[in-house]
């Protein structure tokens, strides 16, 4: 090999990045790198000591009637759907009374919840999948749920979290992703991008309550405009931008 051969191959080899070392590569979507598991374990226990039994707070009486308020619920708050609630279900007492119902009426029914269009047909929808392809029963799968009209994930995983039990994932909701940010467990936008971290970095078996407290605590605590940053308890672990301290 001549001179200037070897020359450019040194050159090149300089150019190239070293190898990676440190072990396991970072994960994506968590502020500075990979979710640290200790900081994970300190939110996970900040969350208990505050709401140990974070609970839905739609009300319902079976898994049909939370499928029905989880869709009610998008642009809307639990308190205007629960005030709803307490004549839609007295008058559509099963999914048939709901999926045969009359379009302009039901429309009229749910109309202070937002949406009432939109959230007609994806009720209507959903319920005759169920009458007609699942027996009149709710399933109990992801696969299943998602089959239905107007349900994607986050209506999914709280039905199946709270009815039926089944961790099949965490809900994302407008609570979730401000906090997820904020505590740096997700910096990504998309729910389901912020779902994927959140399983990496929370433990299965605590996926249907932190998914509850996460909510709860963005409802009380750590609110969109004006965090209450002073009365939290996971202050000294949040390094968001906006804290209020």
């Amino acid at each position: 090999m001549t001179t200037t051969k070897k020359t450019k191959k040194k050159a090149a080899a300089a150019r190239k990045p070293a190898p990676r070392t440190g072990g396991k590569s970072a994960k994506p979507g968590a502020a500075g790198g990979e979710a640290d598991a200790k900081r994970v374990a300190a939110i996970l226990a900040g969350l208990d000591a505050a709401y140990p039994a974070a609970s839905c707070e739609l009300k319902h009486d079976n898994p049909f009637q939370l499928l029905v308020s989880t869709i009610l619920s998008a642009q809307c708050t639990d308190v205007r759907v629960n005030e709803v609630a307490k004549t839609l279900y007295a008058k559509y007492p099963a999914p048939e009374a709901f999926a045969y119902a009359t379009p302009s009426k039901l429309e009229q029914e749910i109309r202070p919840t937002g949406f009432f269009r939109n959230k007609t047909k994806s009720i209507m929808g959903a319920s005759k999948a169920i009458v007609e392809k699942f027996g009149g029963k709710v399933p109990r799968t992801m696969e299943e749920m998602l089959t239905l009209p107007g349900v994607a994930r986050k209506t999914a995983n709280v039905v199946l979290g709270t009815a039926y039990g089944i961790a099949s994932g965490v809900v994302v909701d407008t609570h979730v992703l401000r906090l997820s940010k904020r505590l740096g467990l997700s910096q990504h936008e998309d729910p389901k991008k912020v779902e994927e971290d959140l399983m990496r970095v929370i433990p299965k078996e605590k996926w249907i309550l932190f998914s509850h407290q996460i909510i709860w605590h963005g409802r009380r605590i750590c609110q969109a405009r004006k965090p209450k940053c002073a009365e939290c308890n996971l202050e000294a672990l949040c390094h968001a931008k906006d804290k209020t301290v």
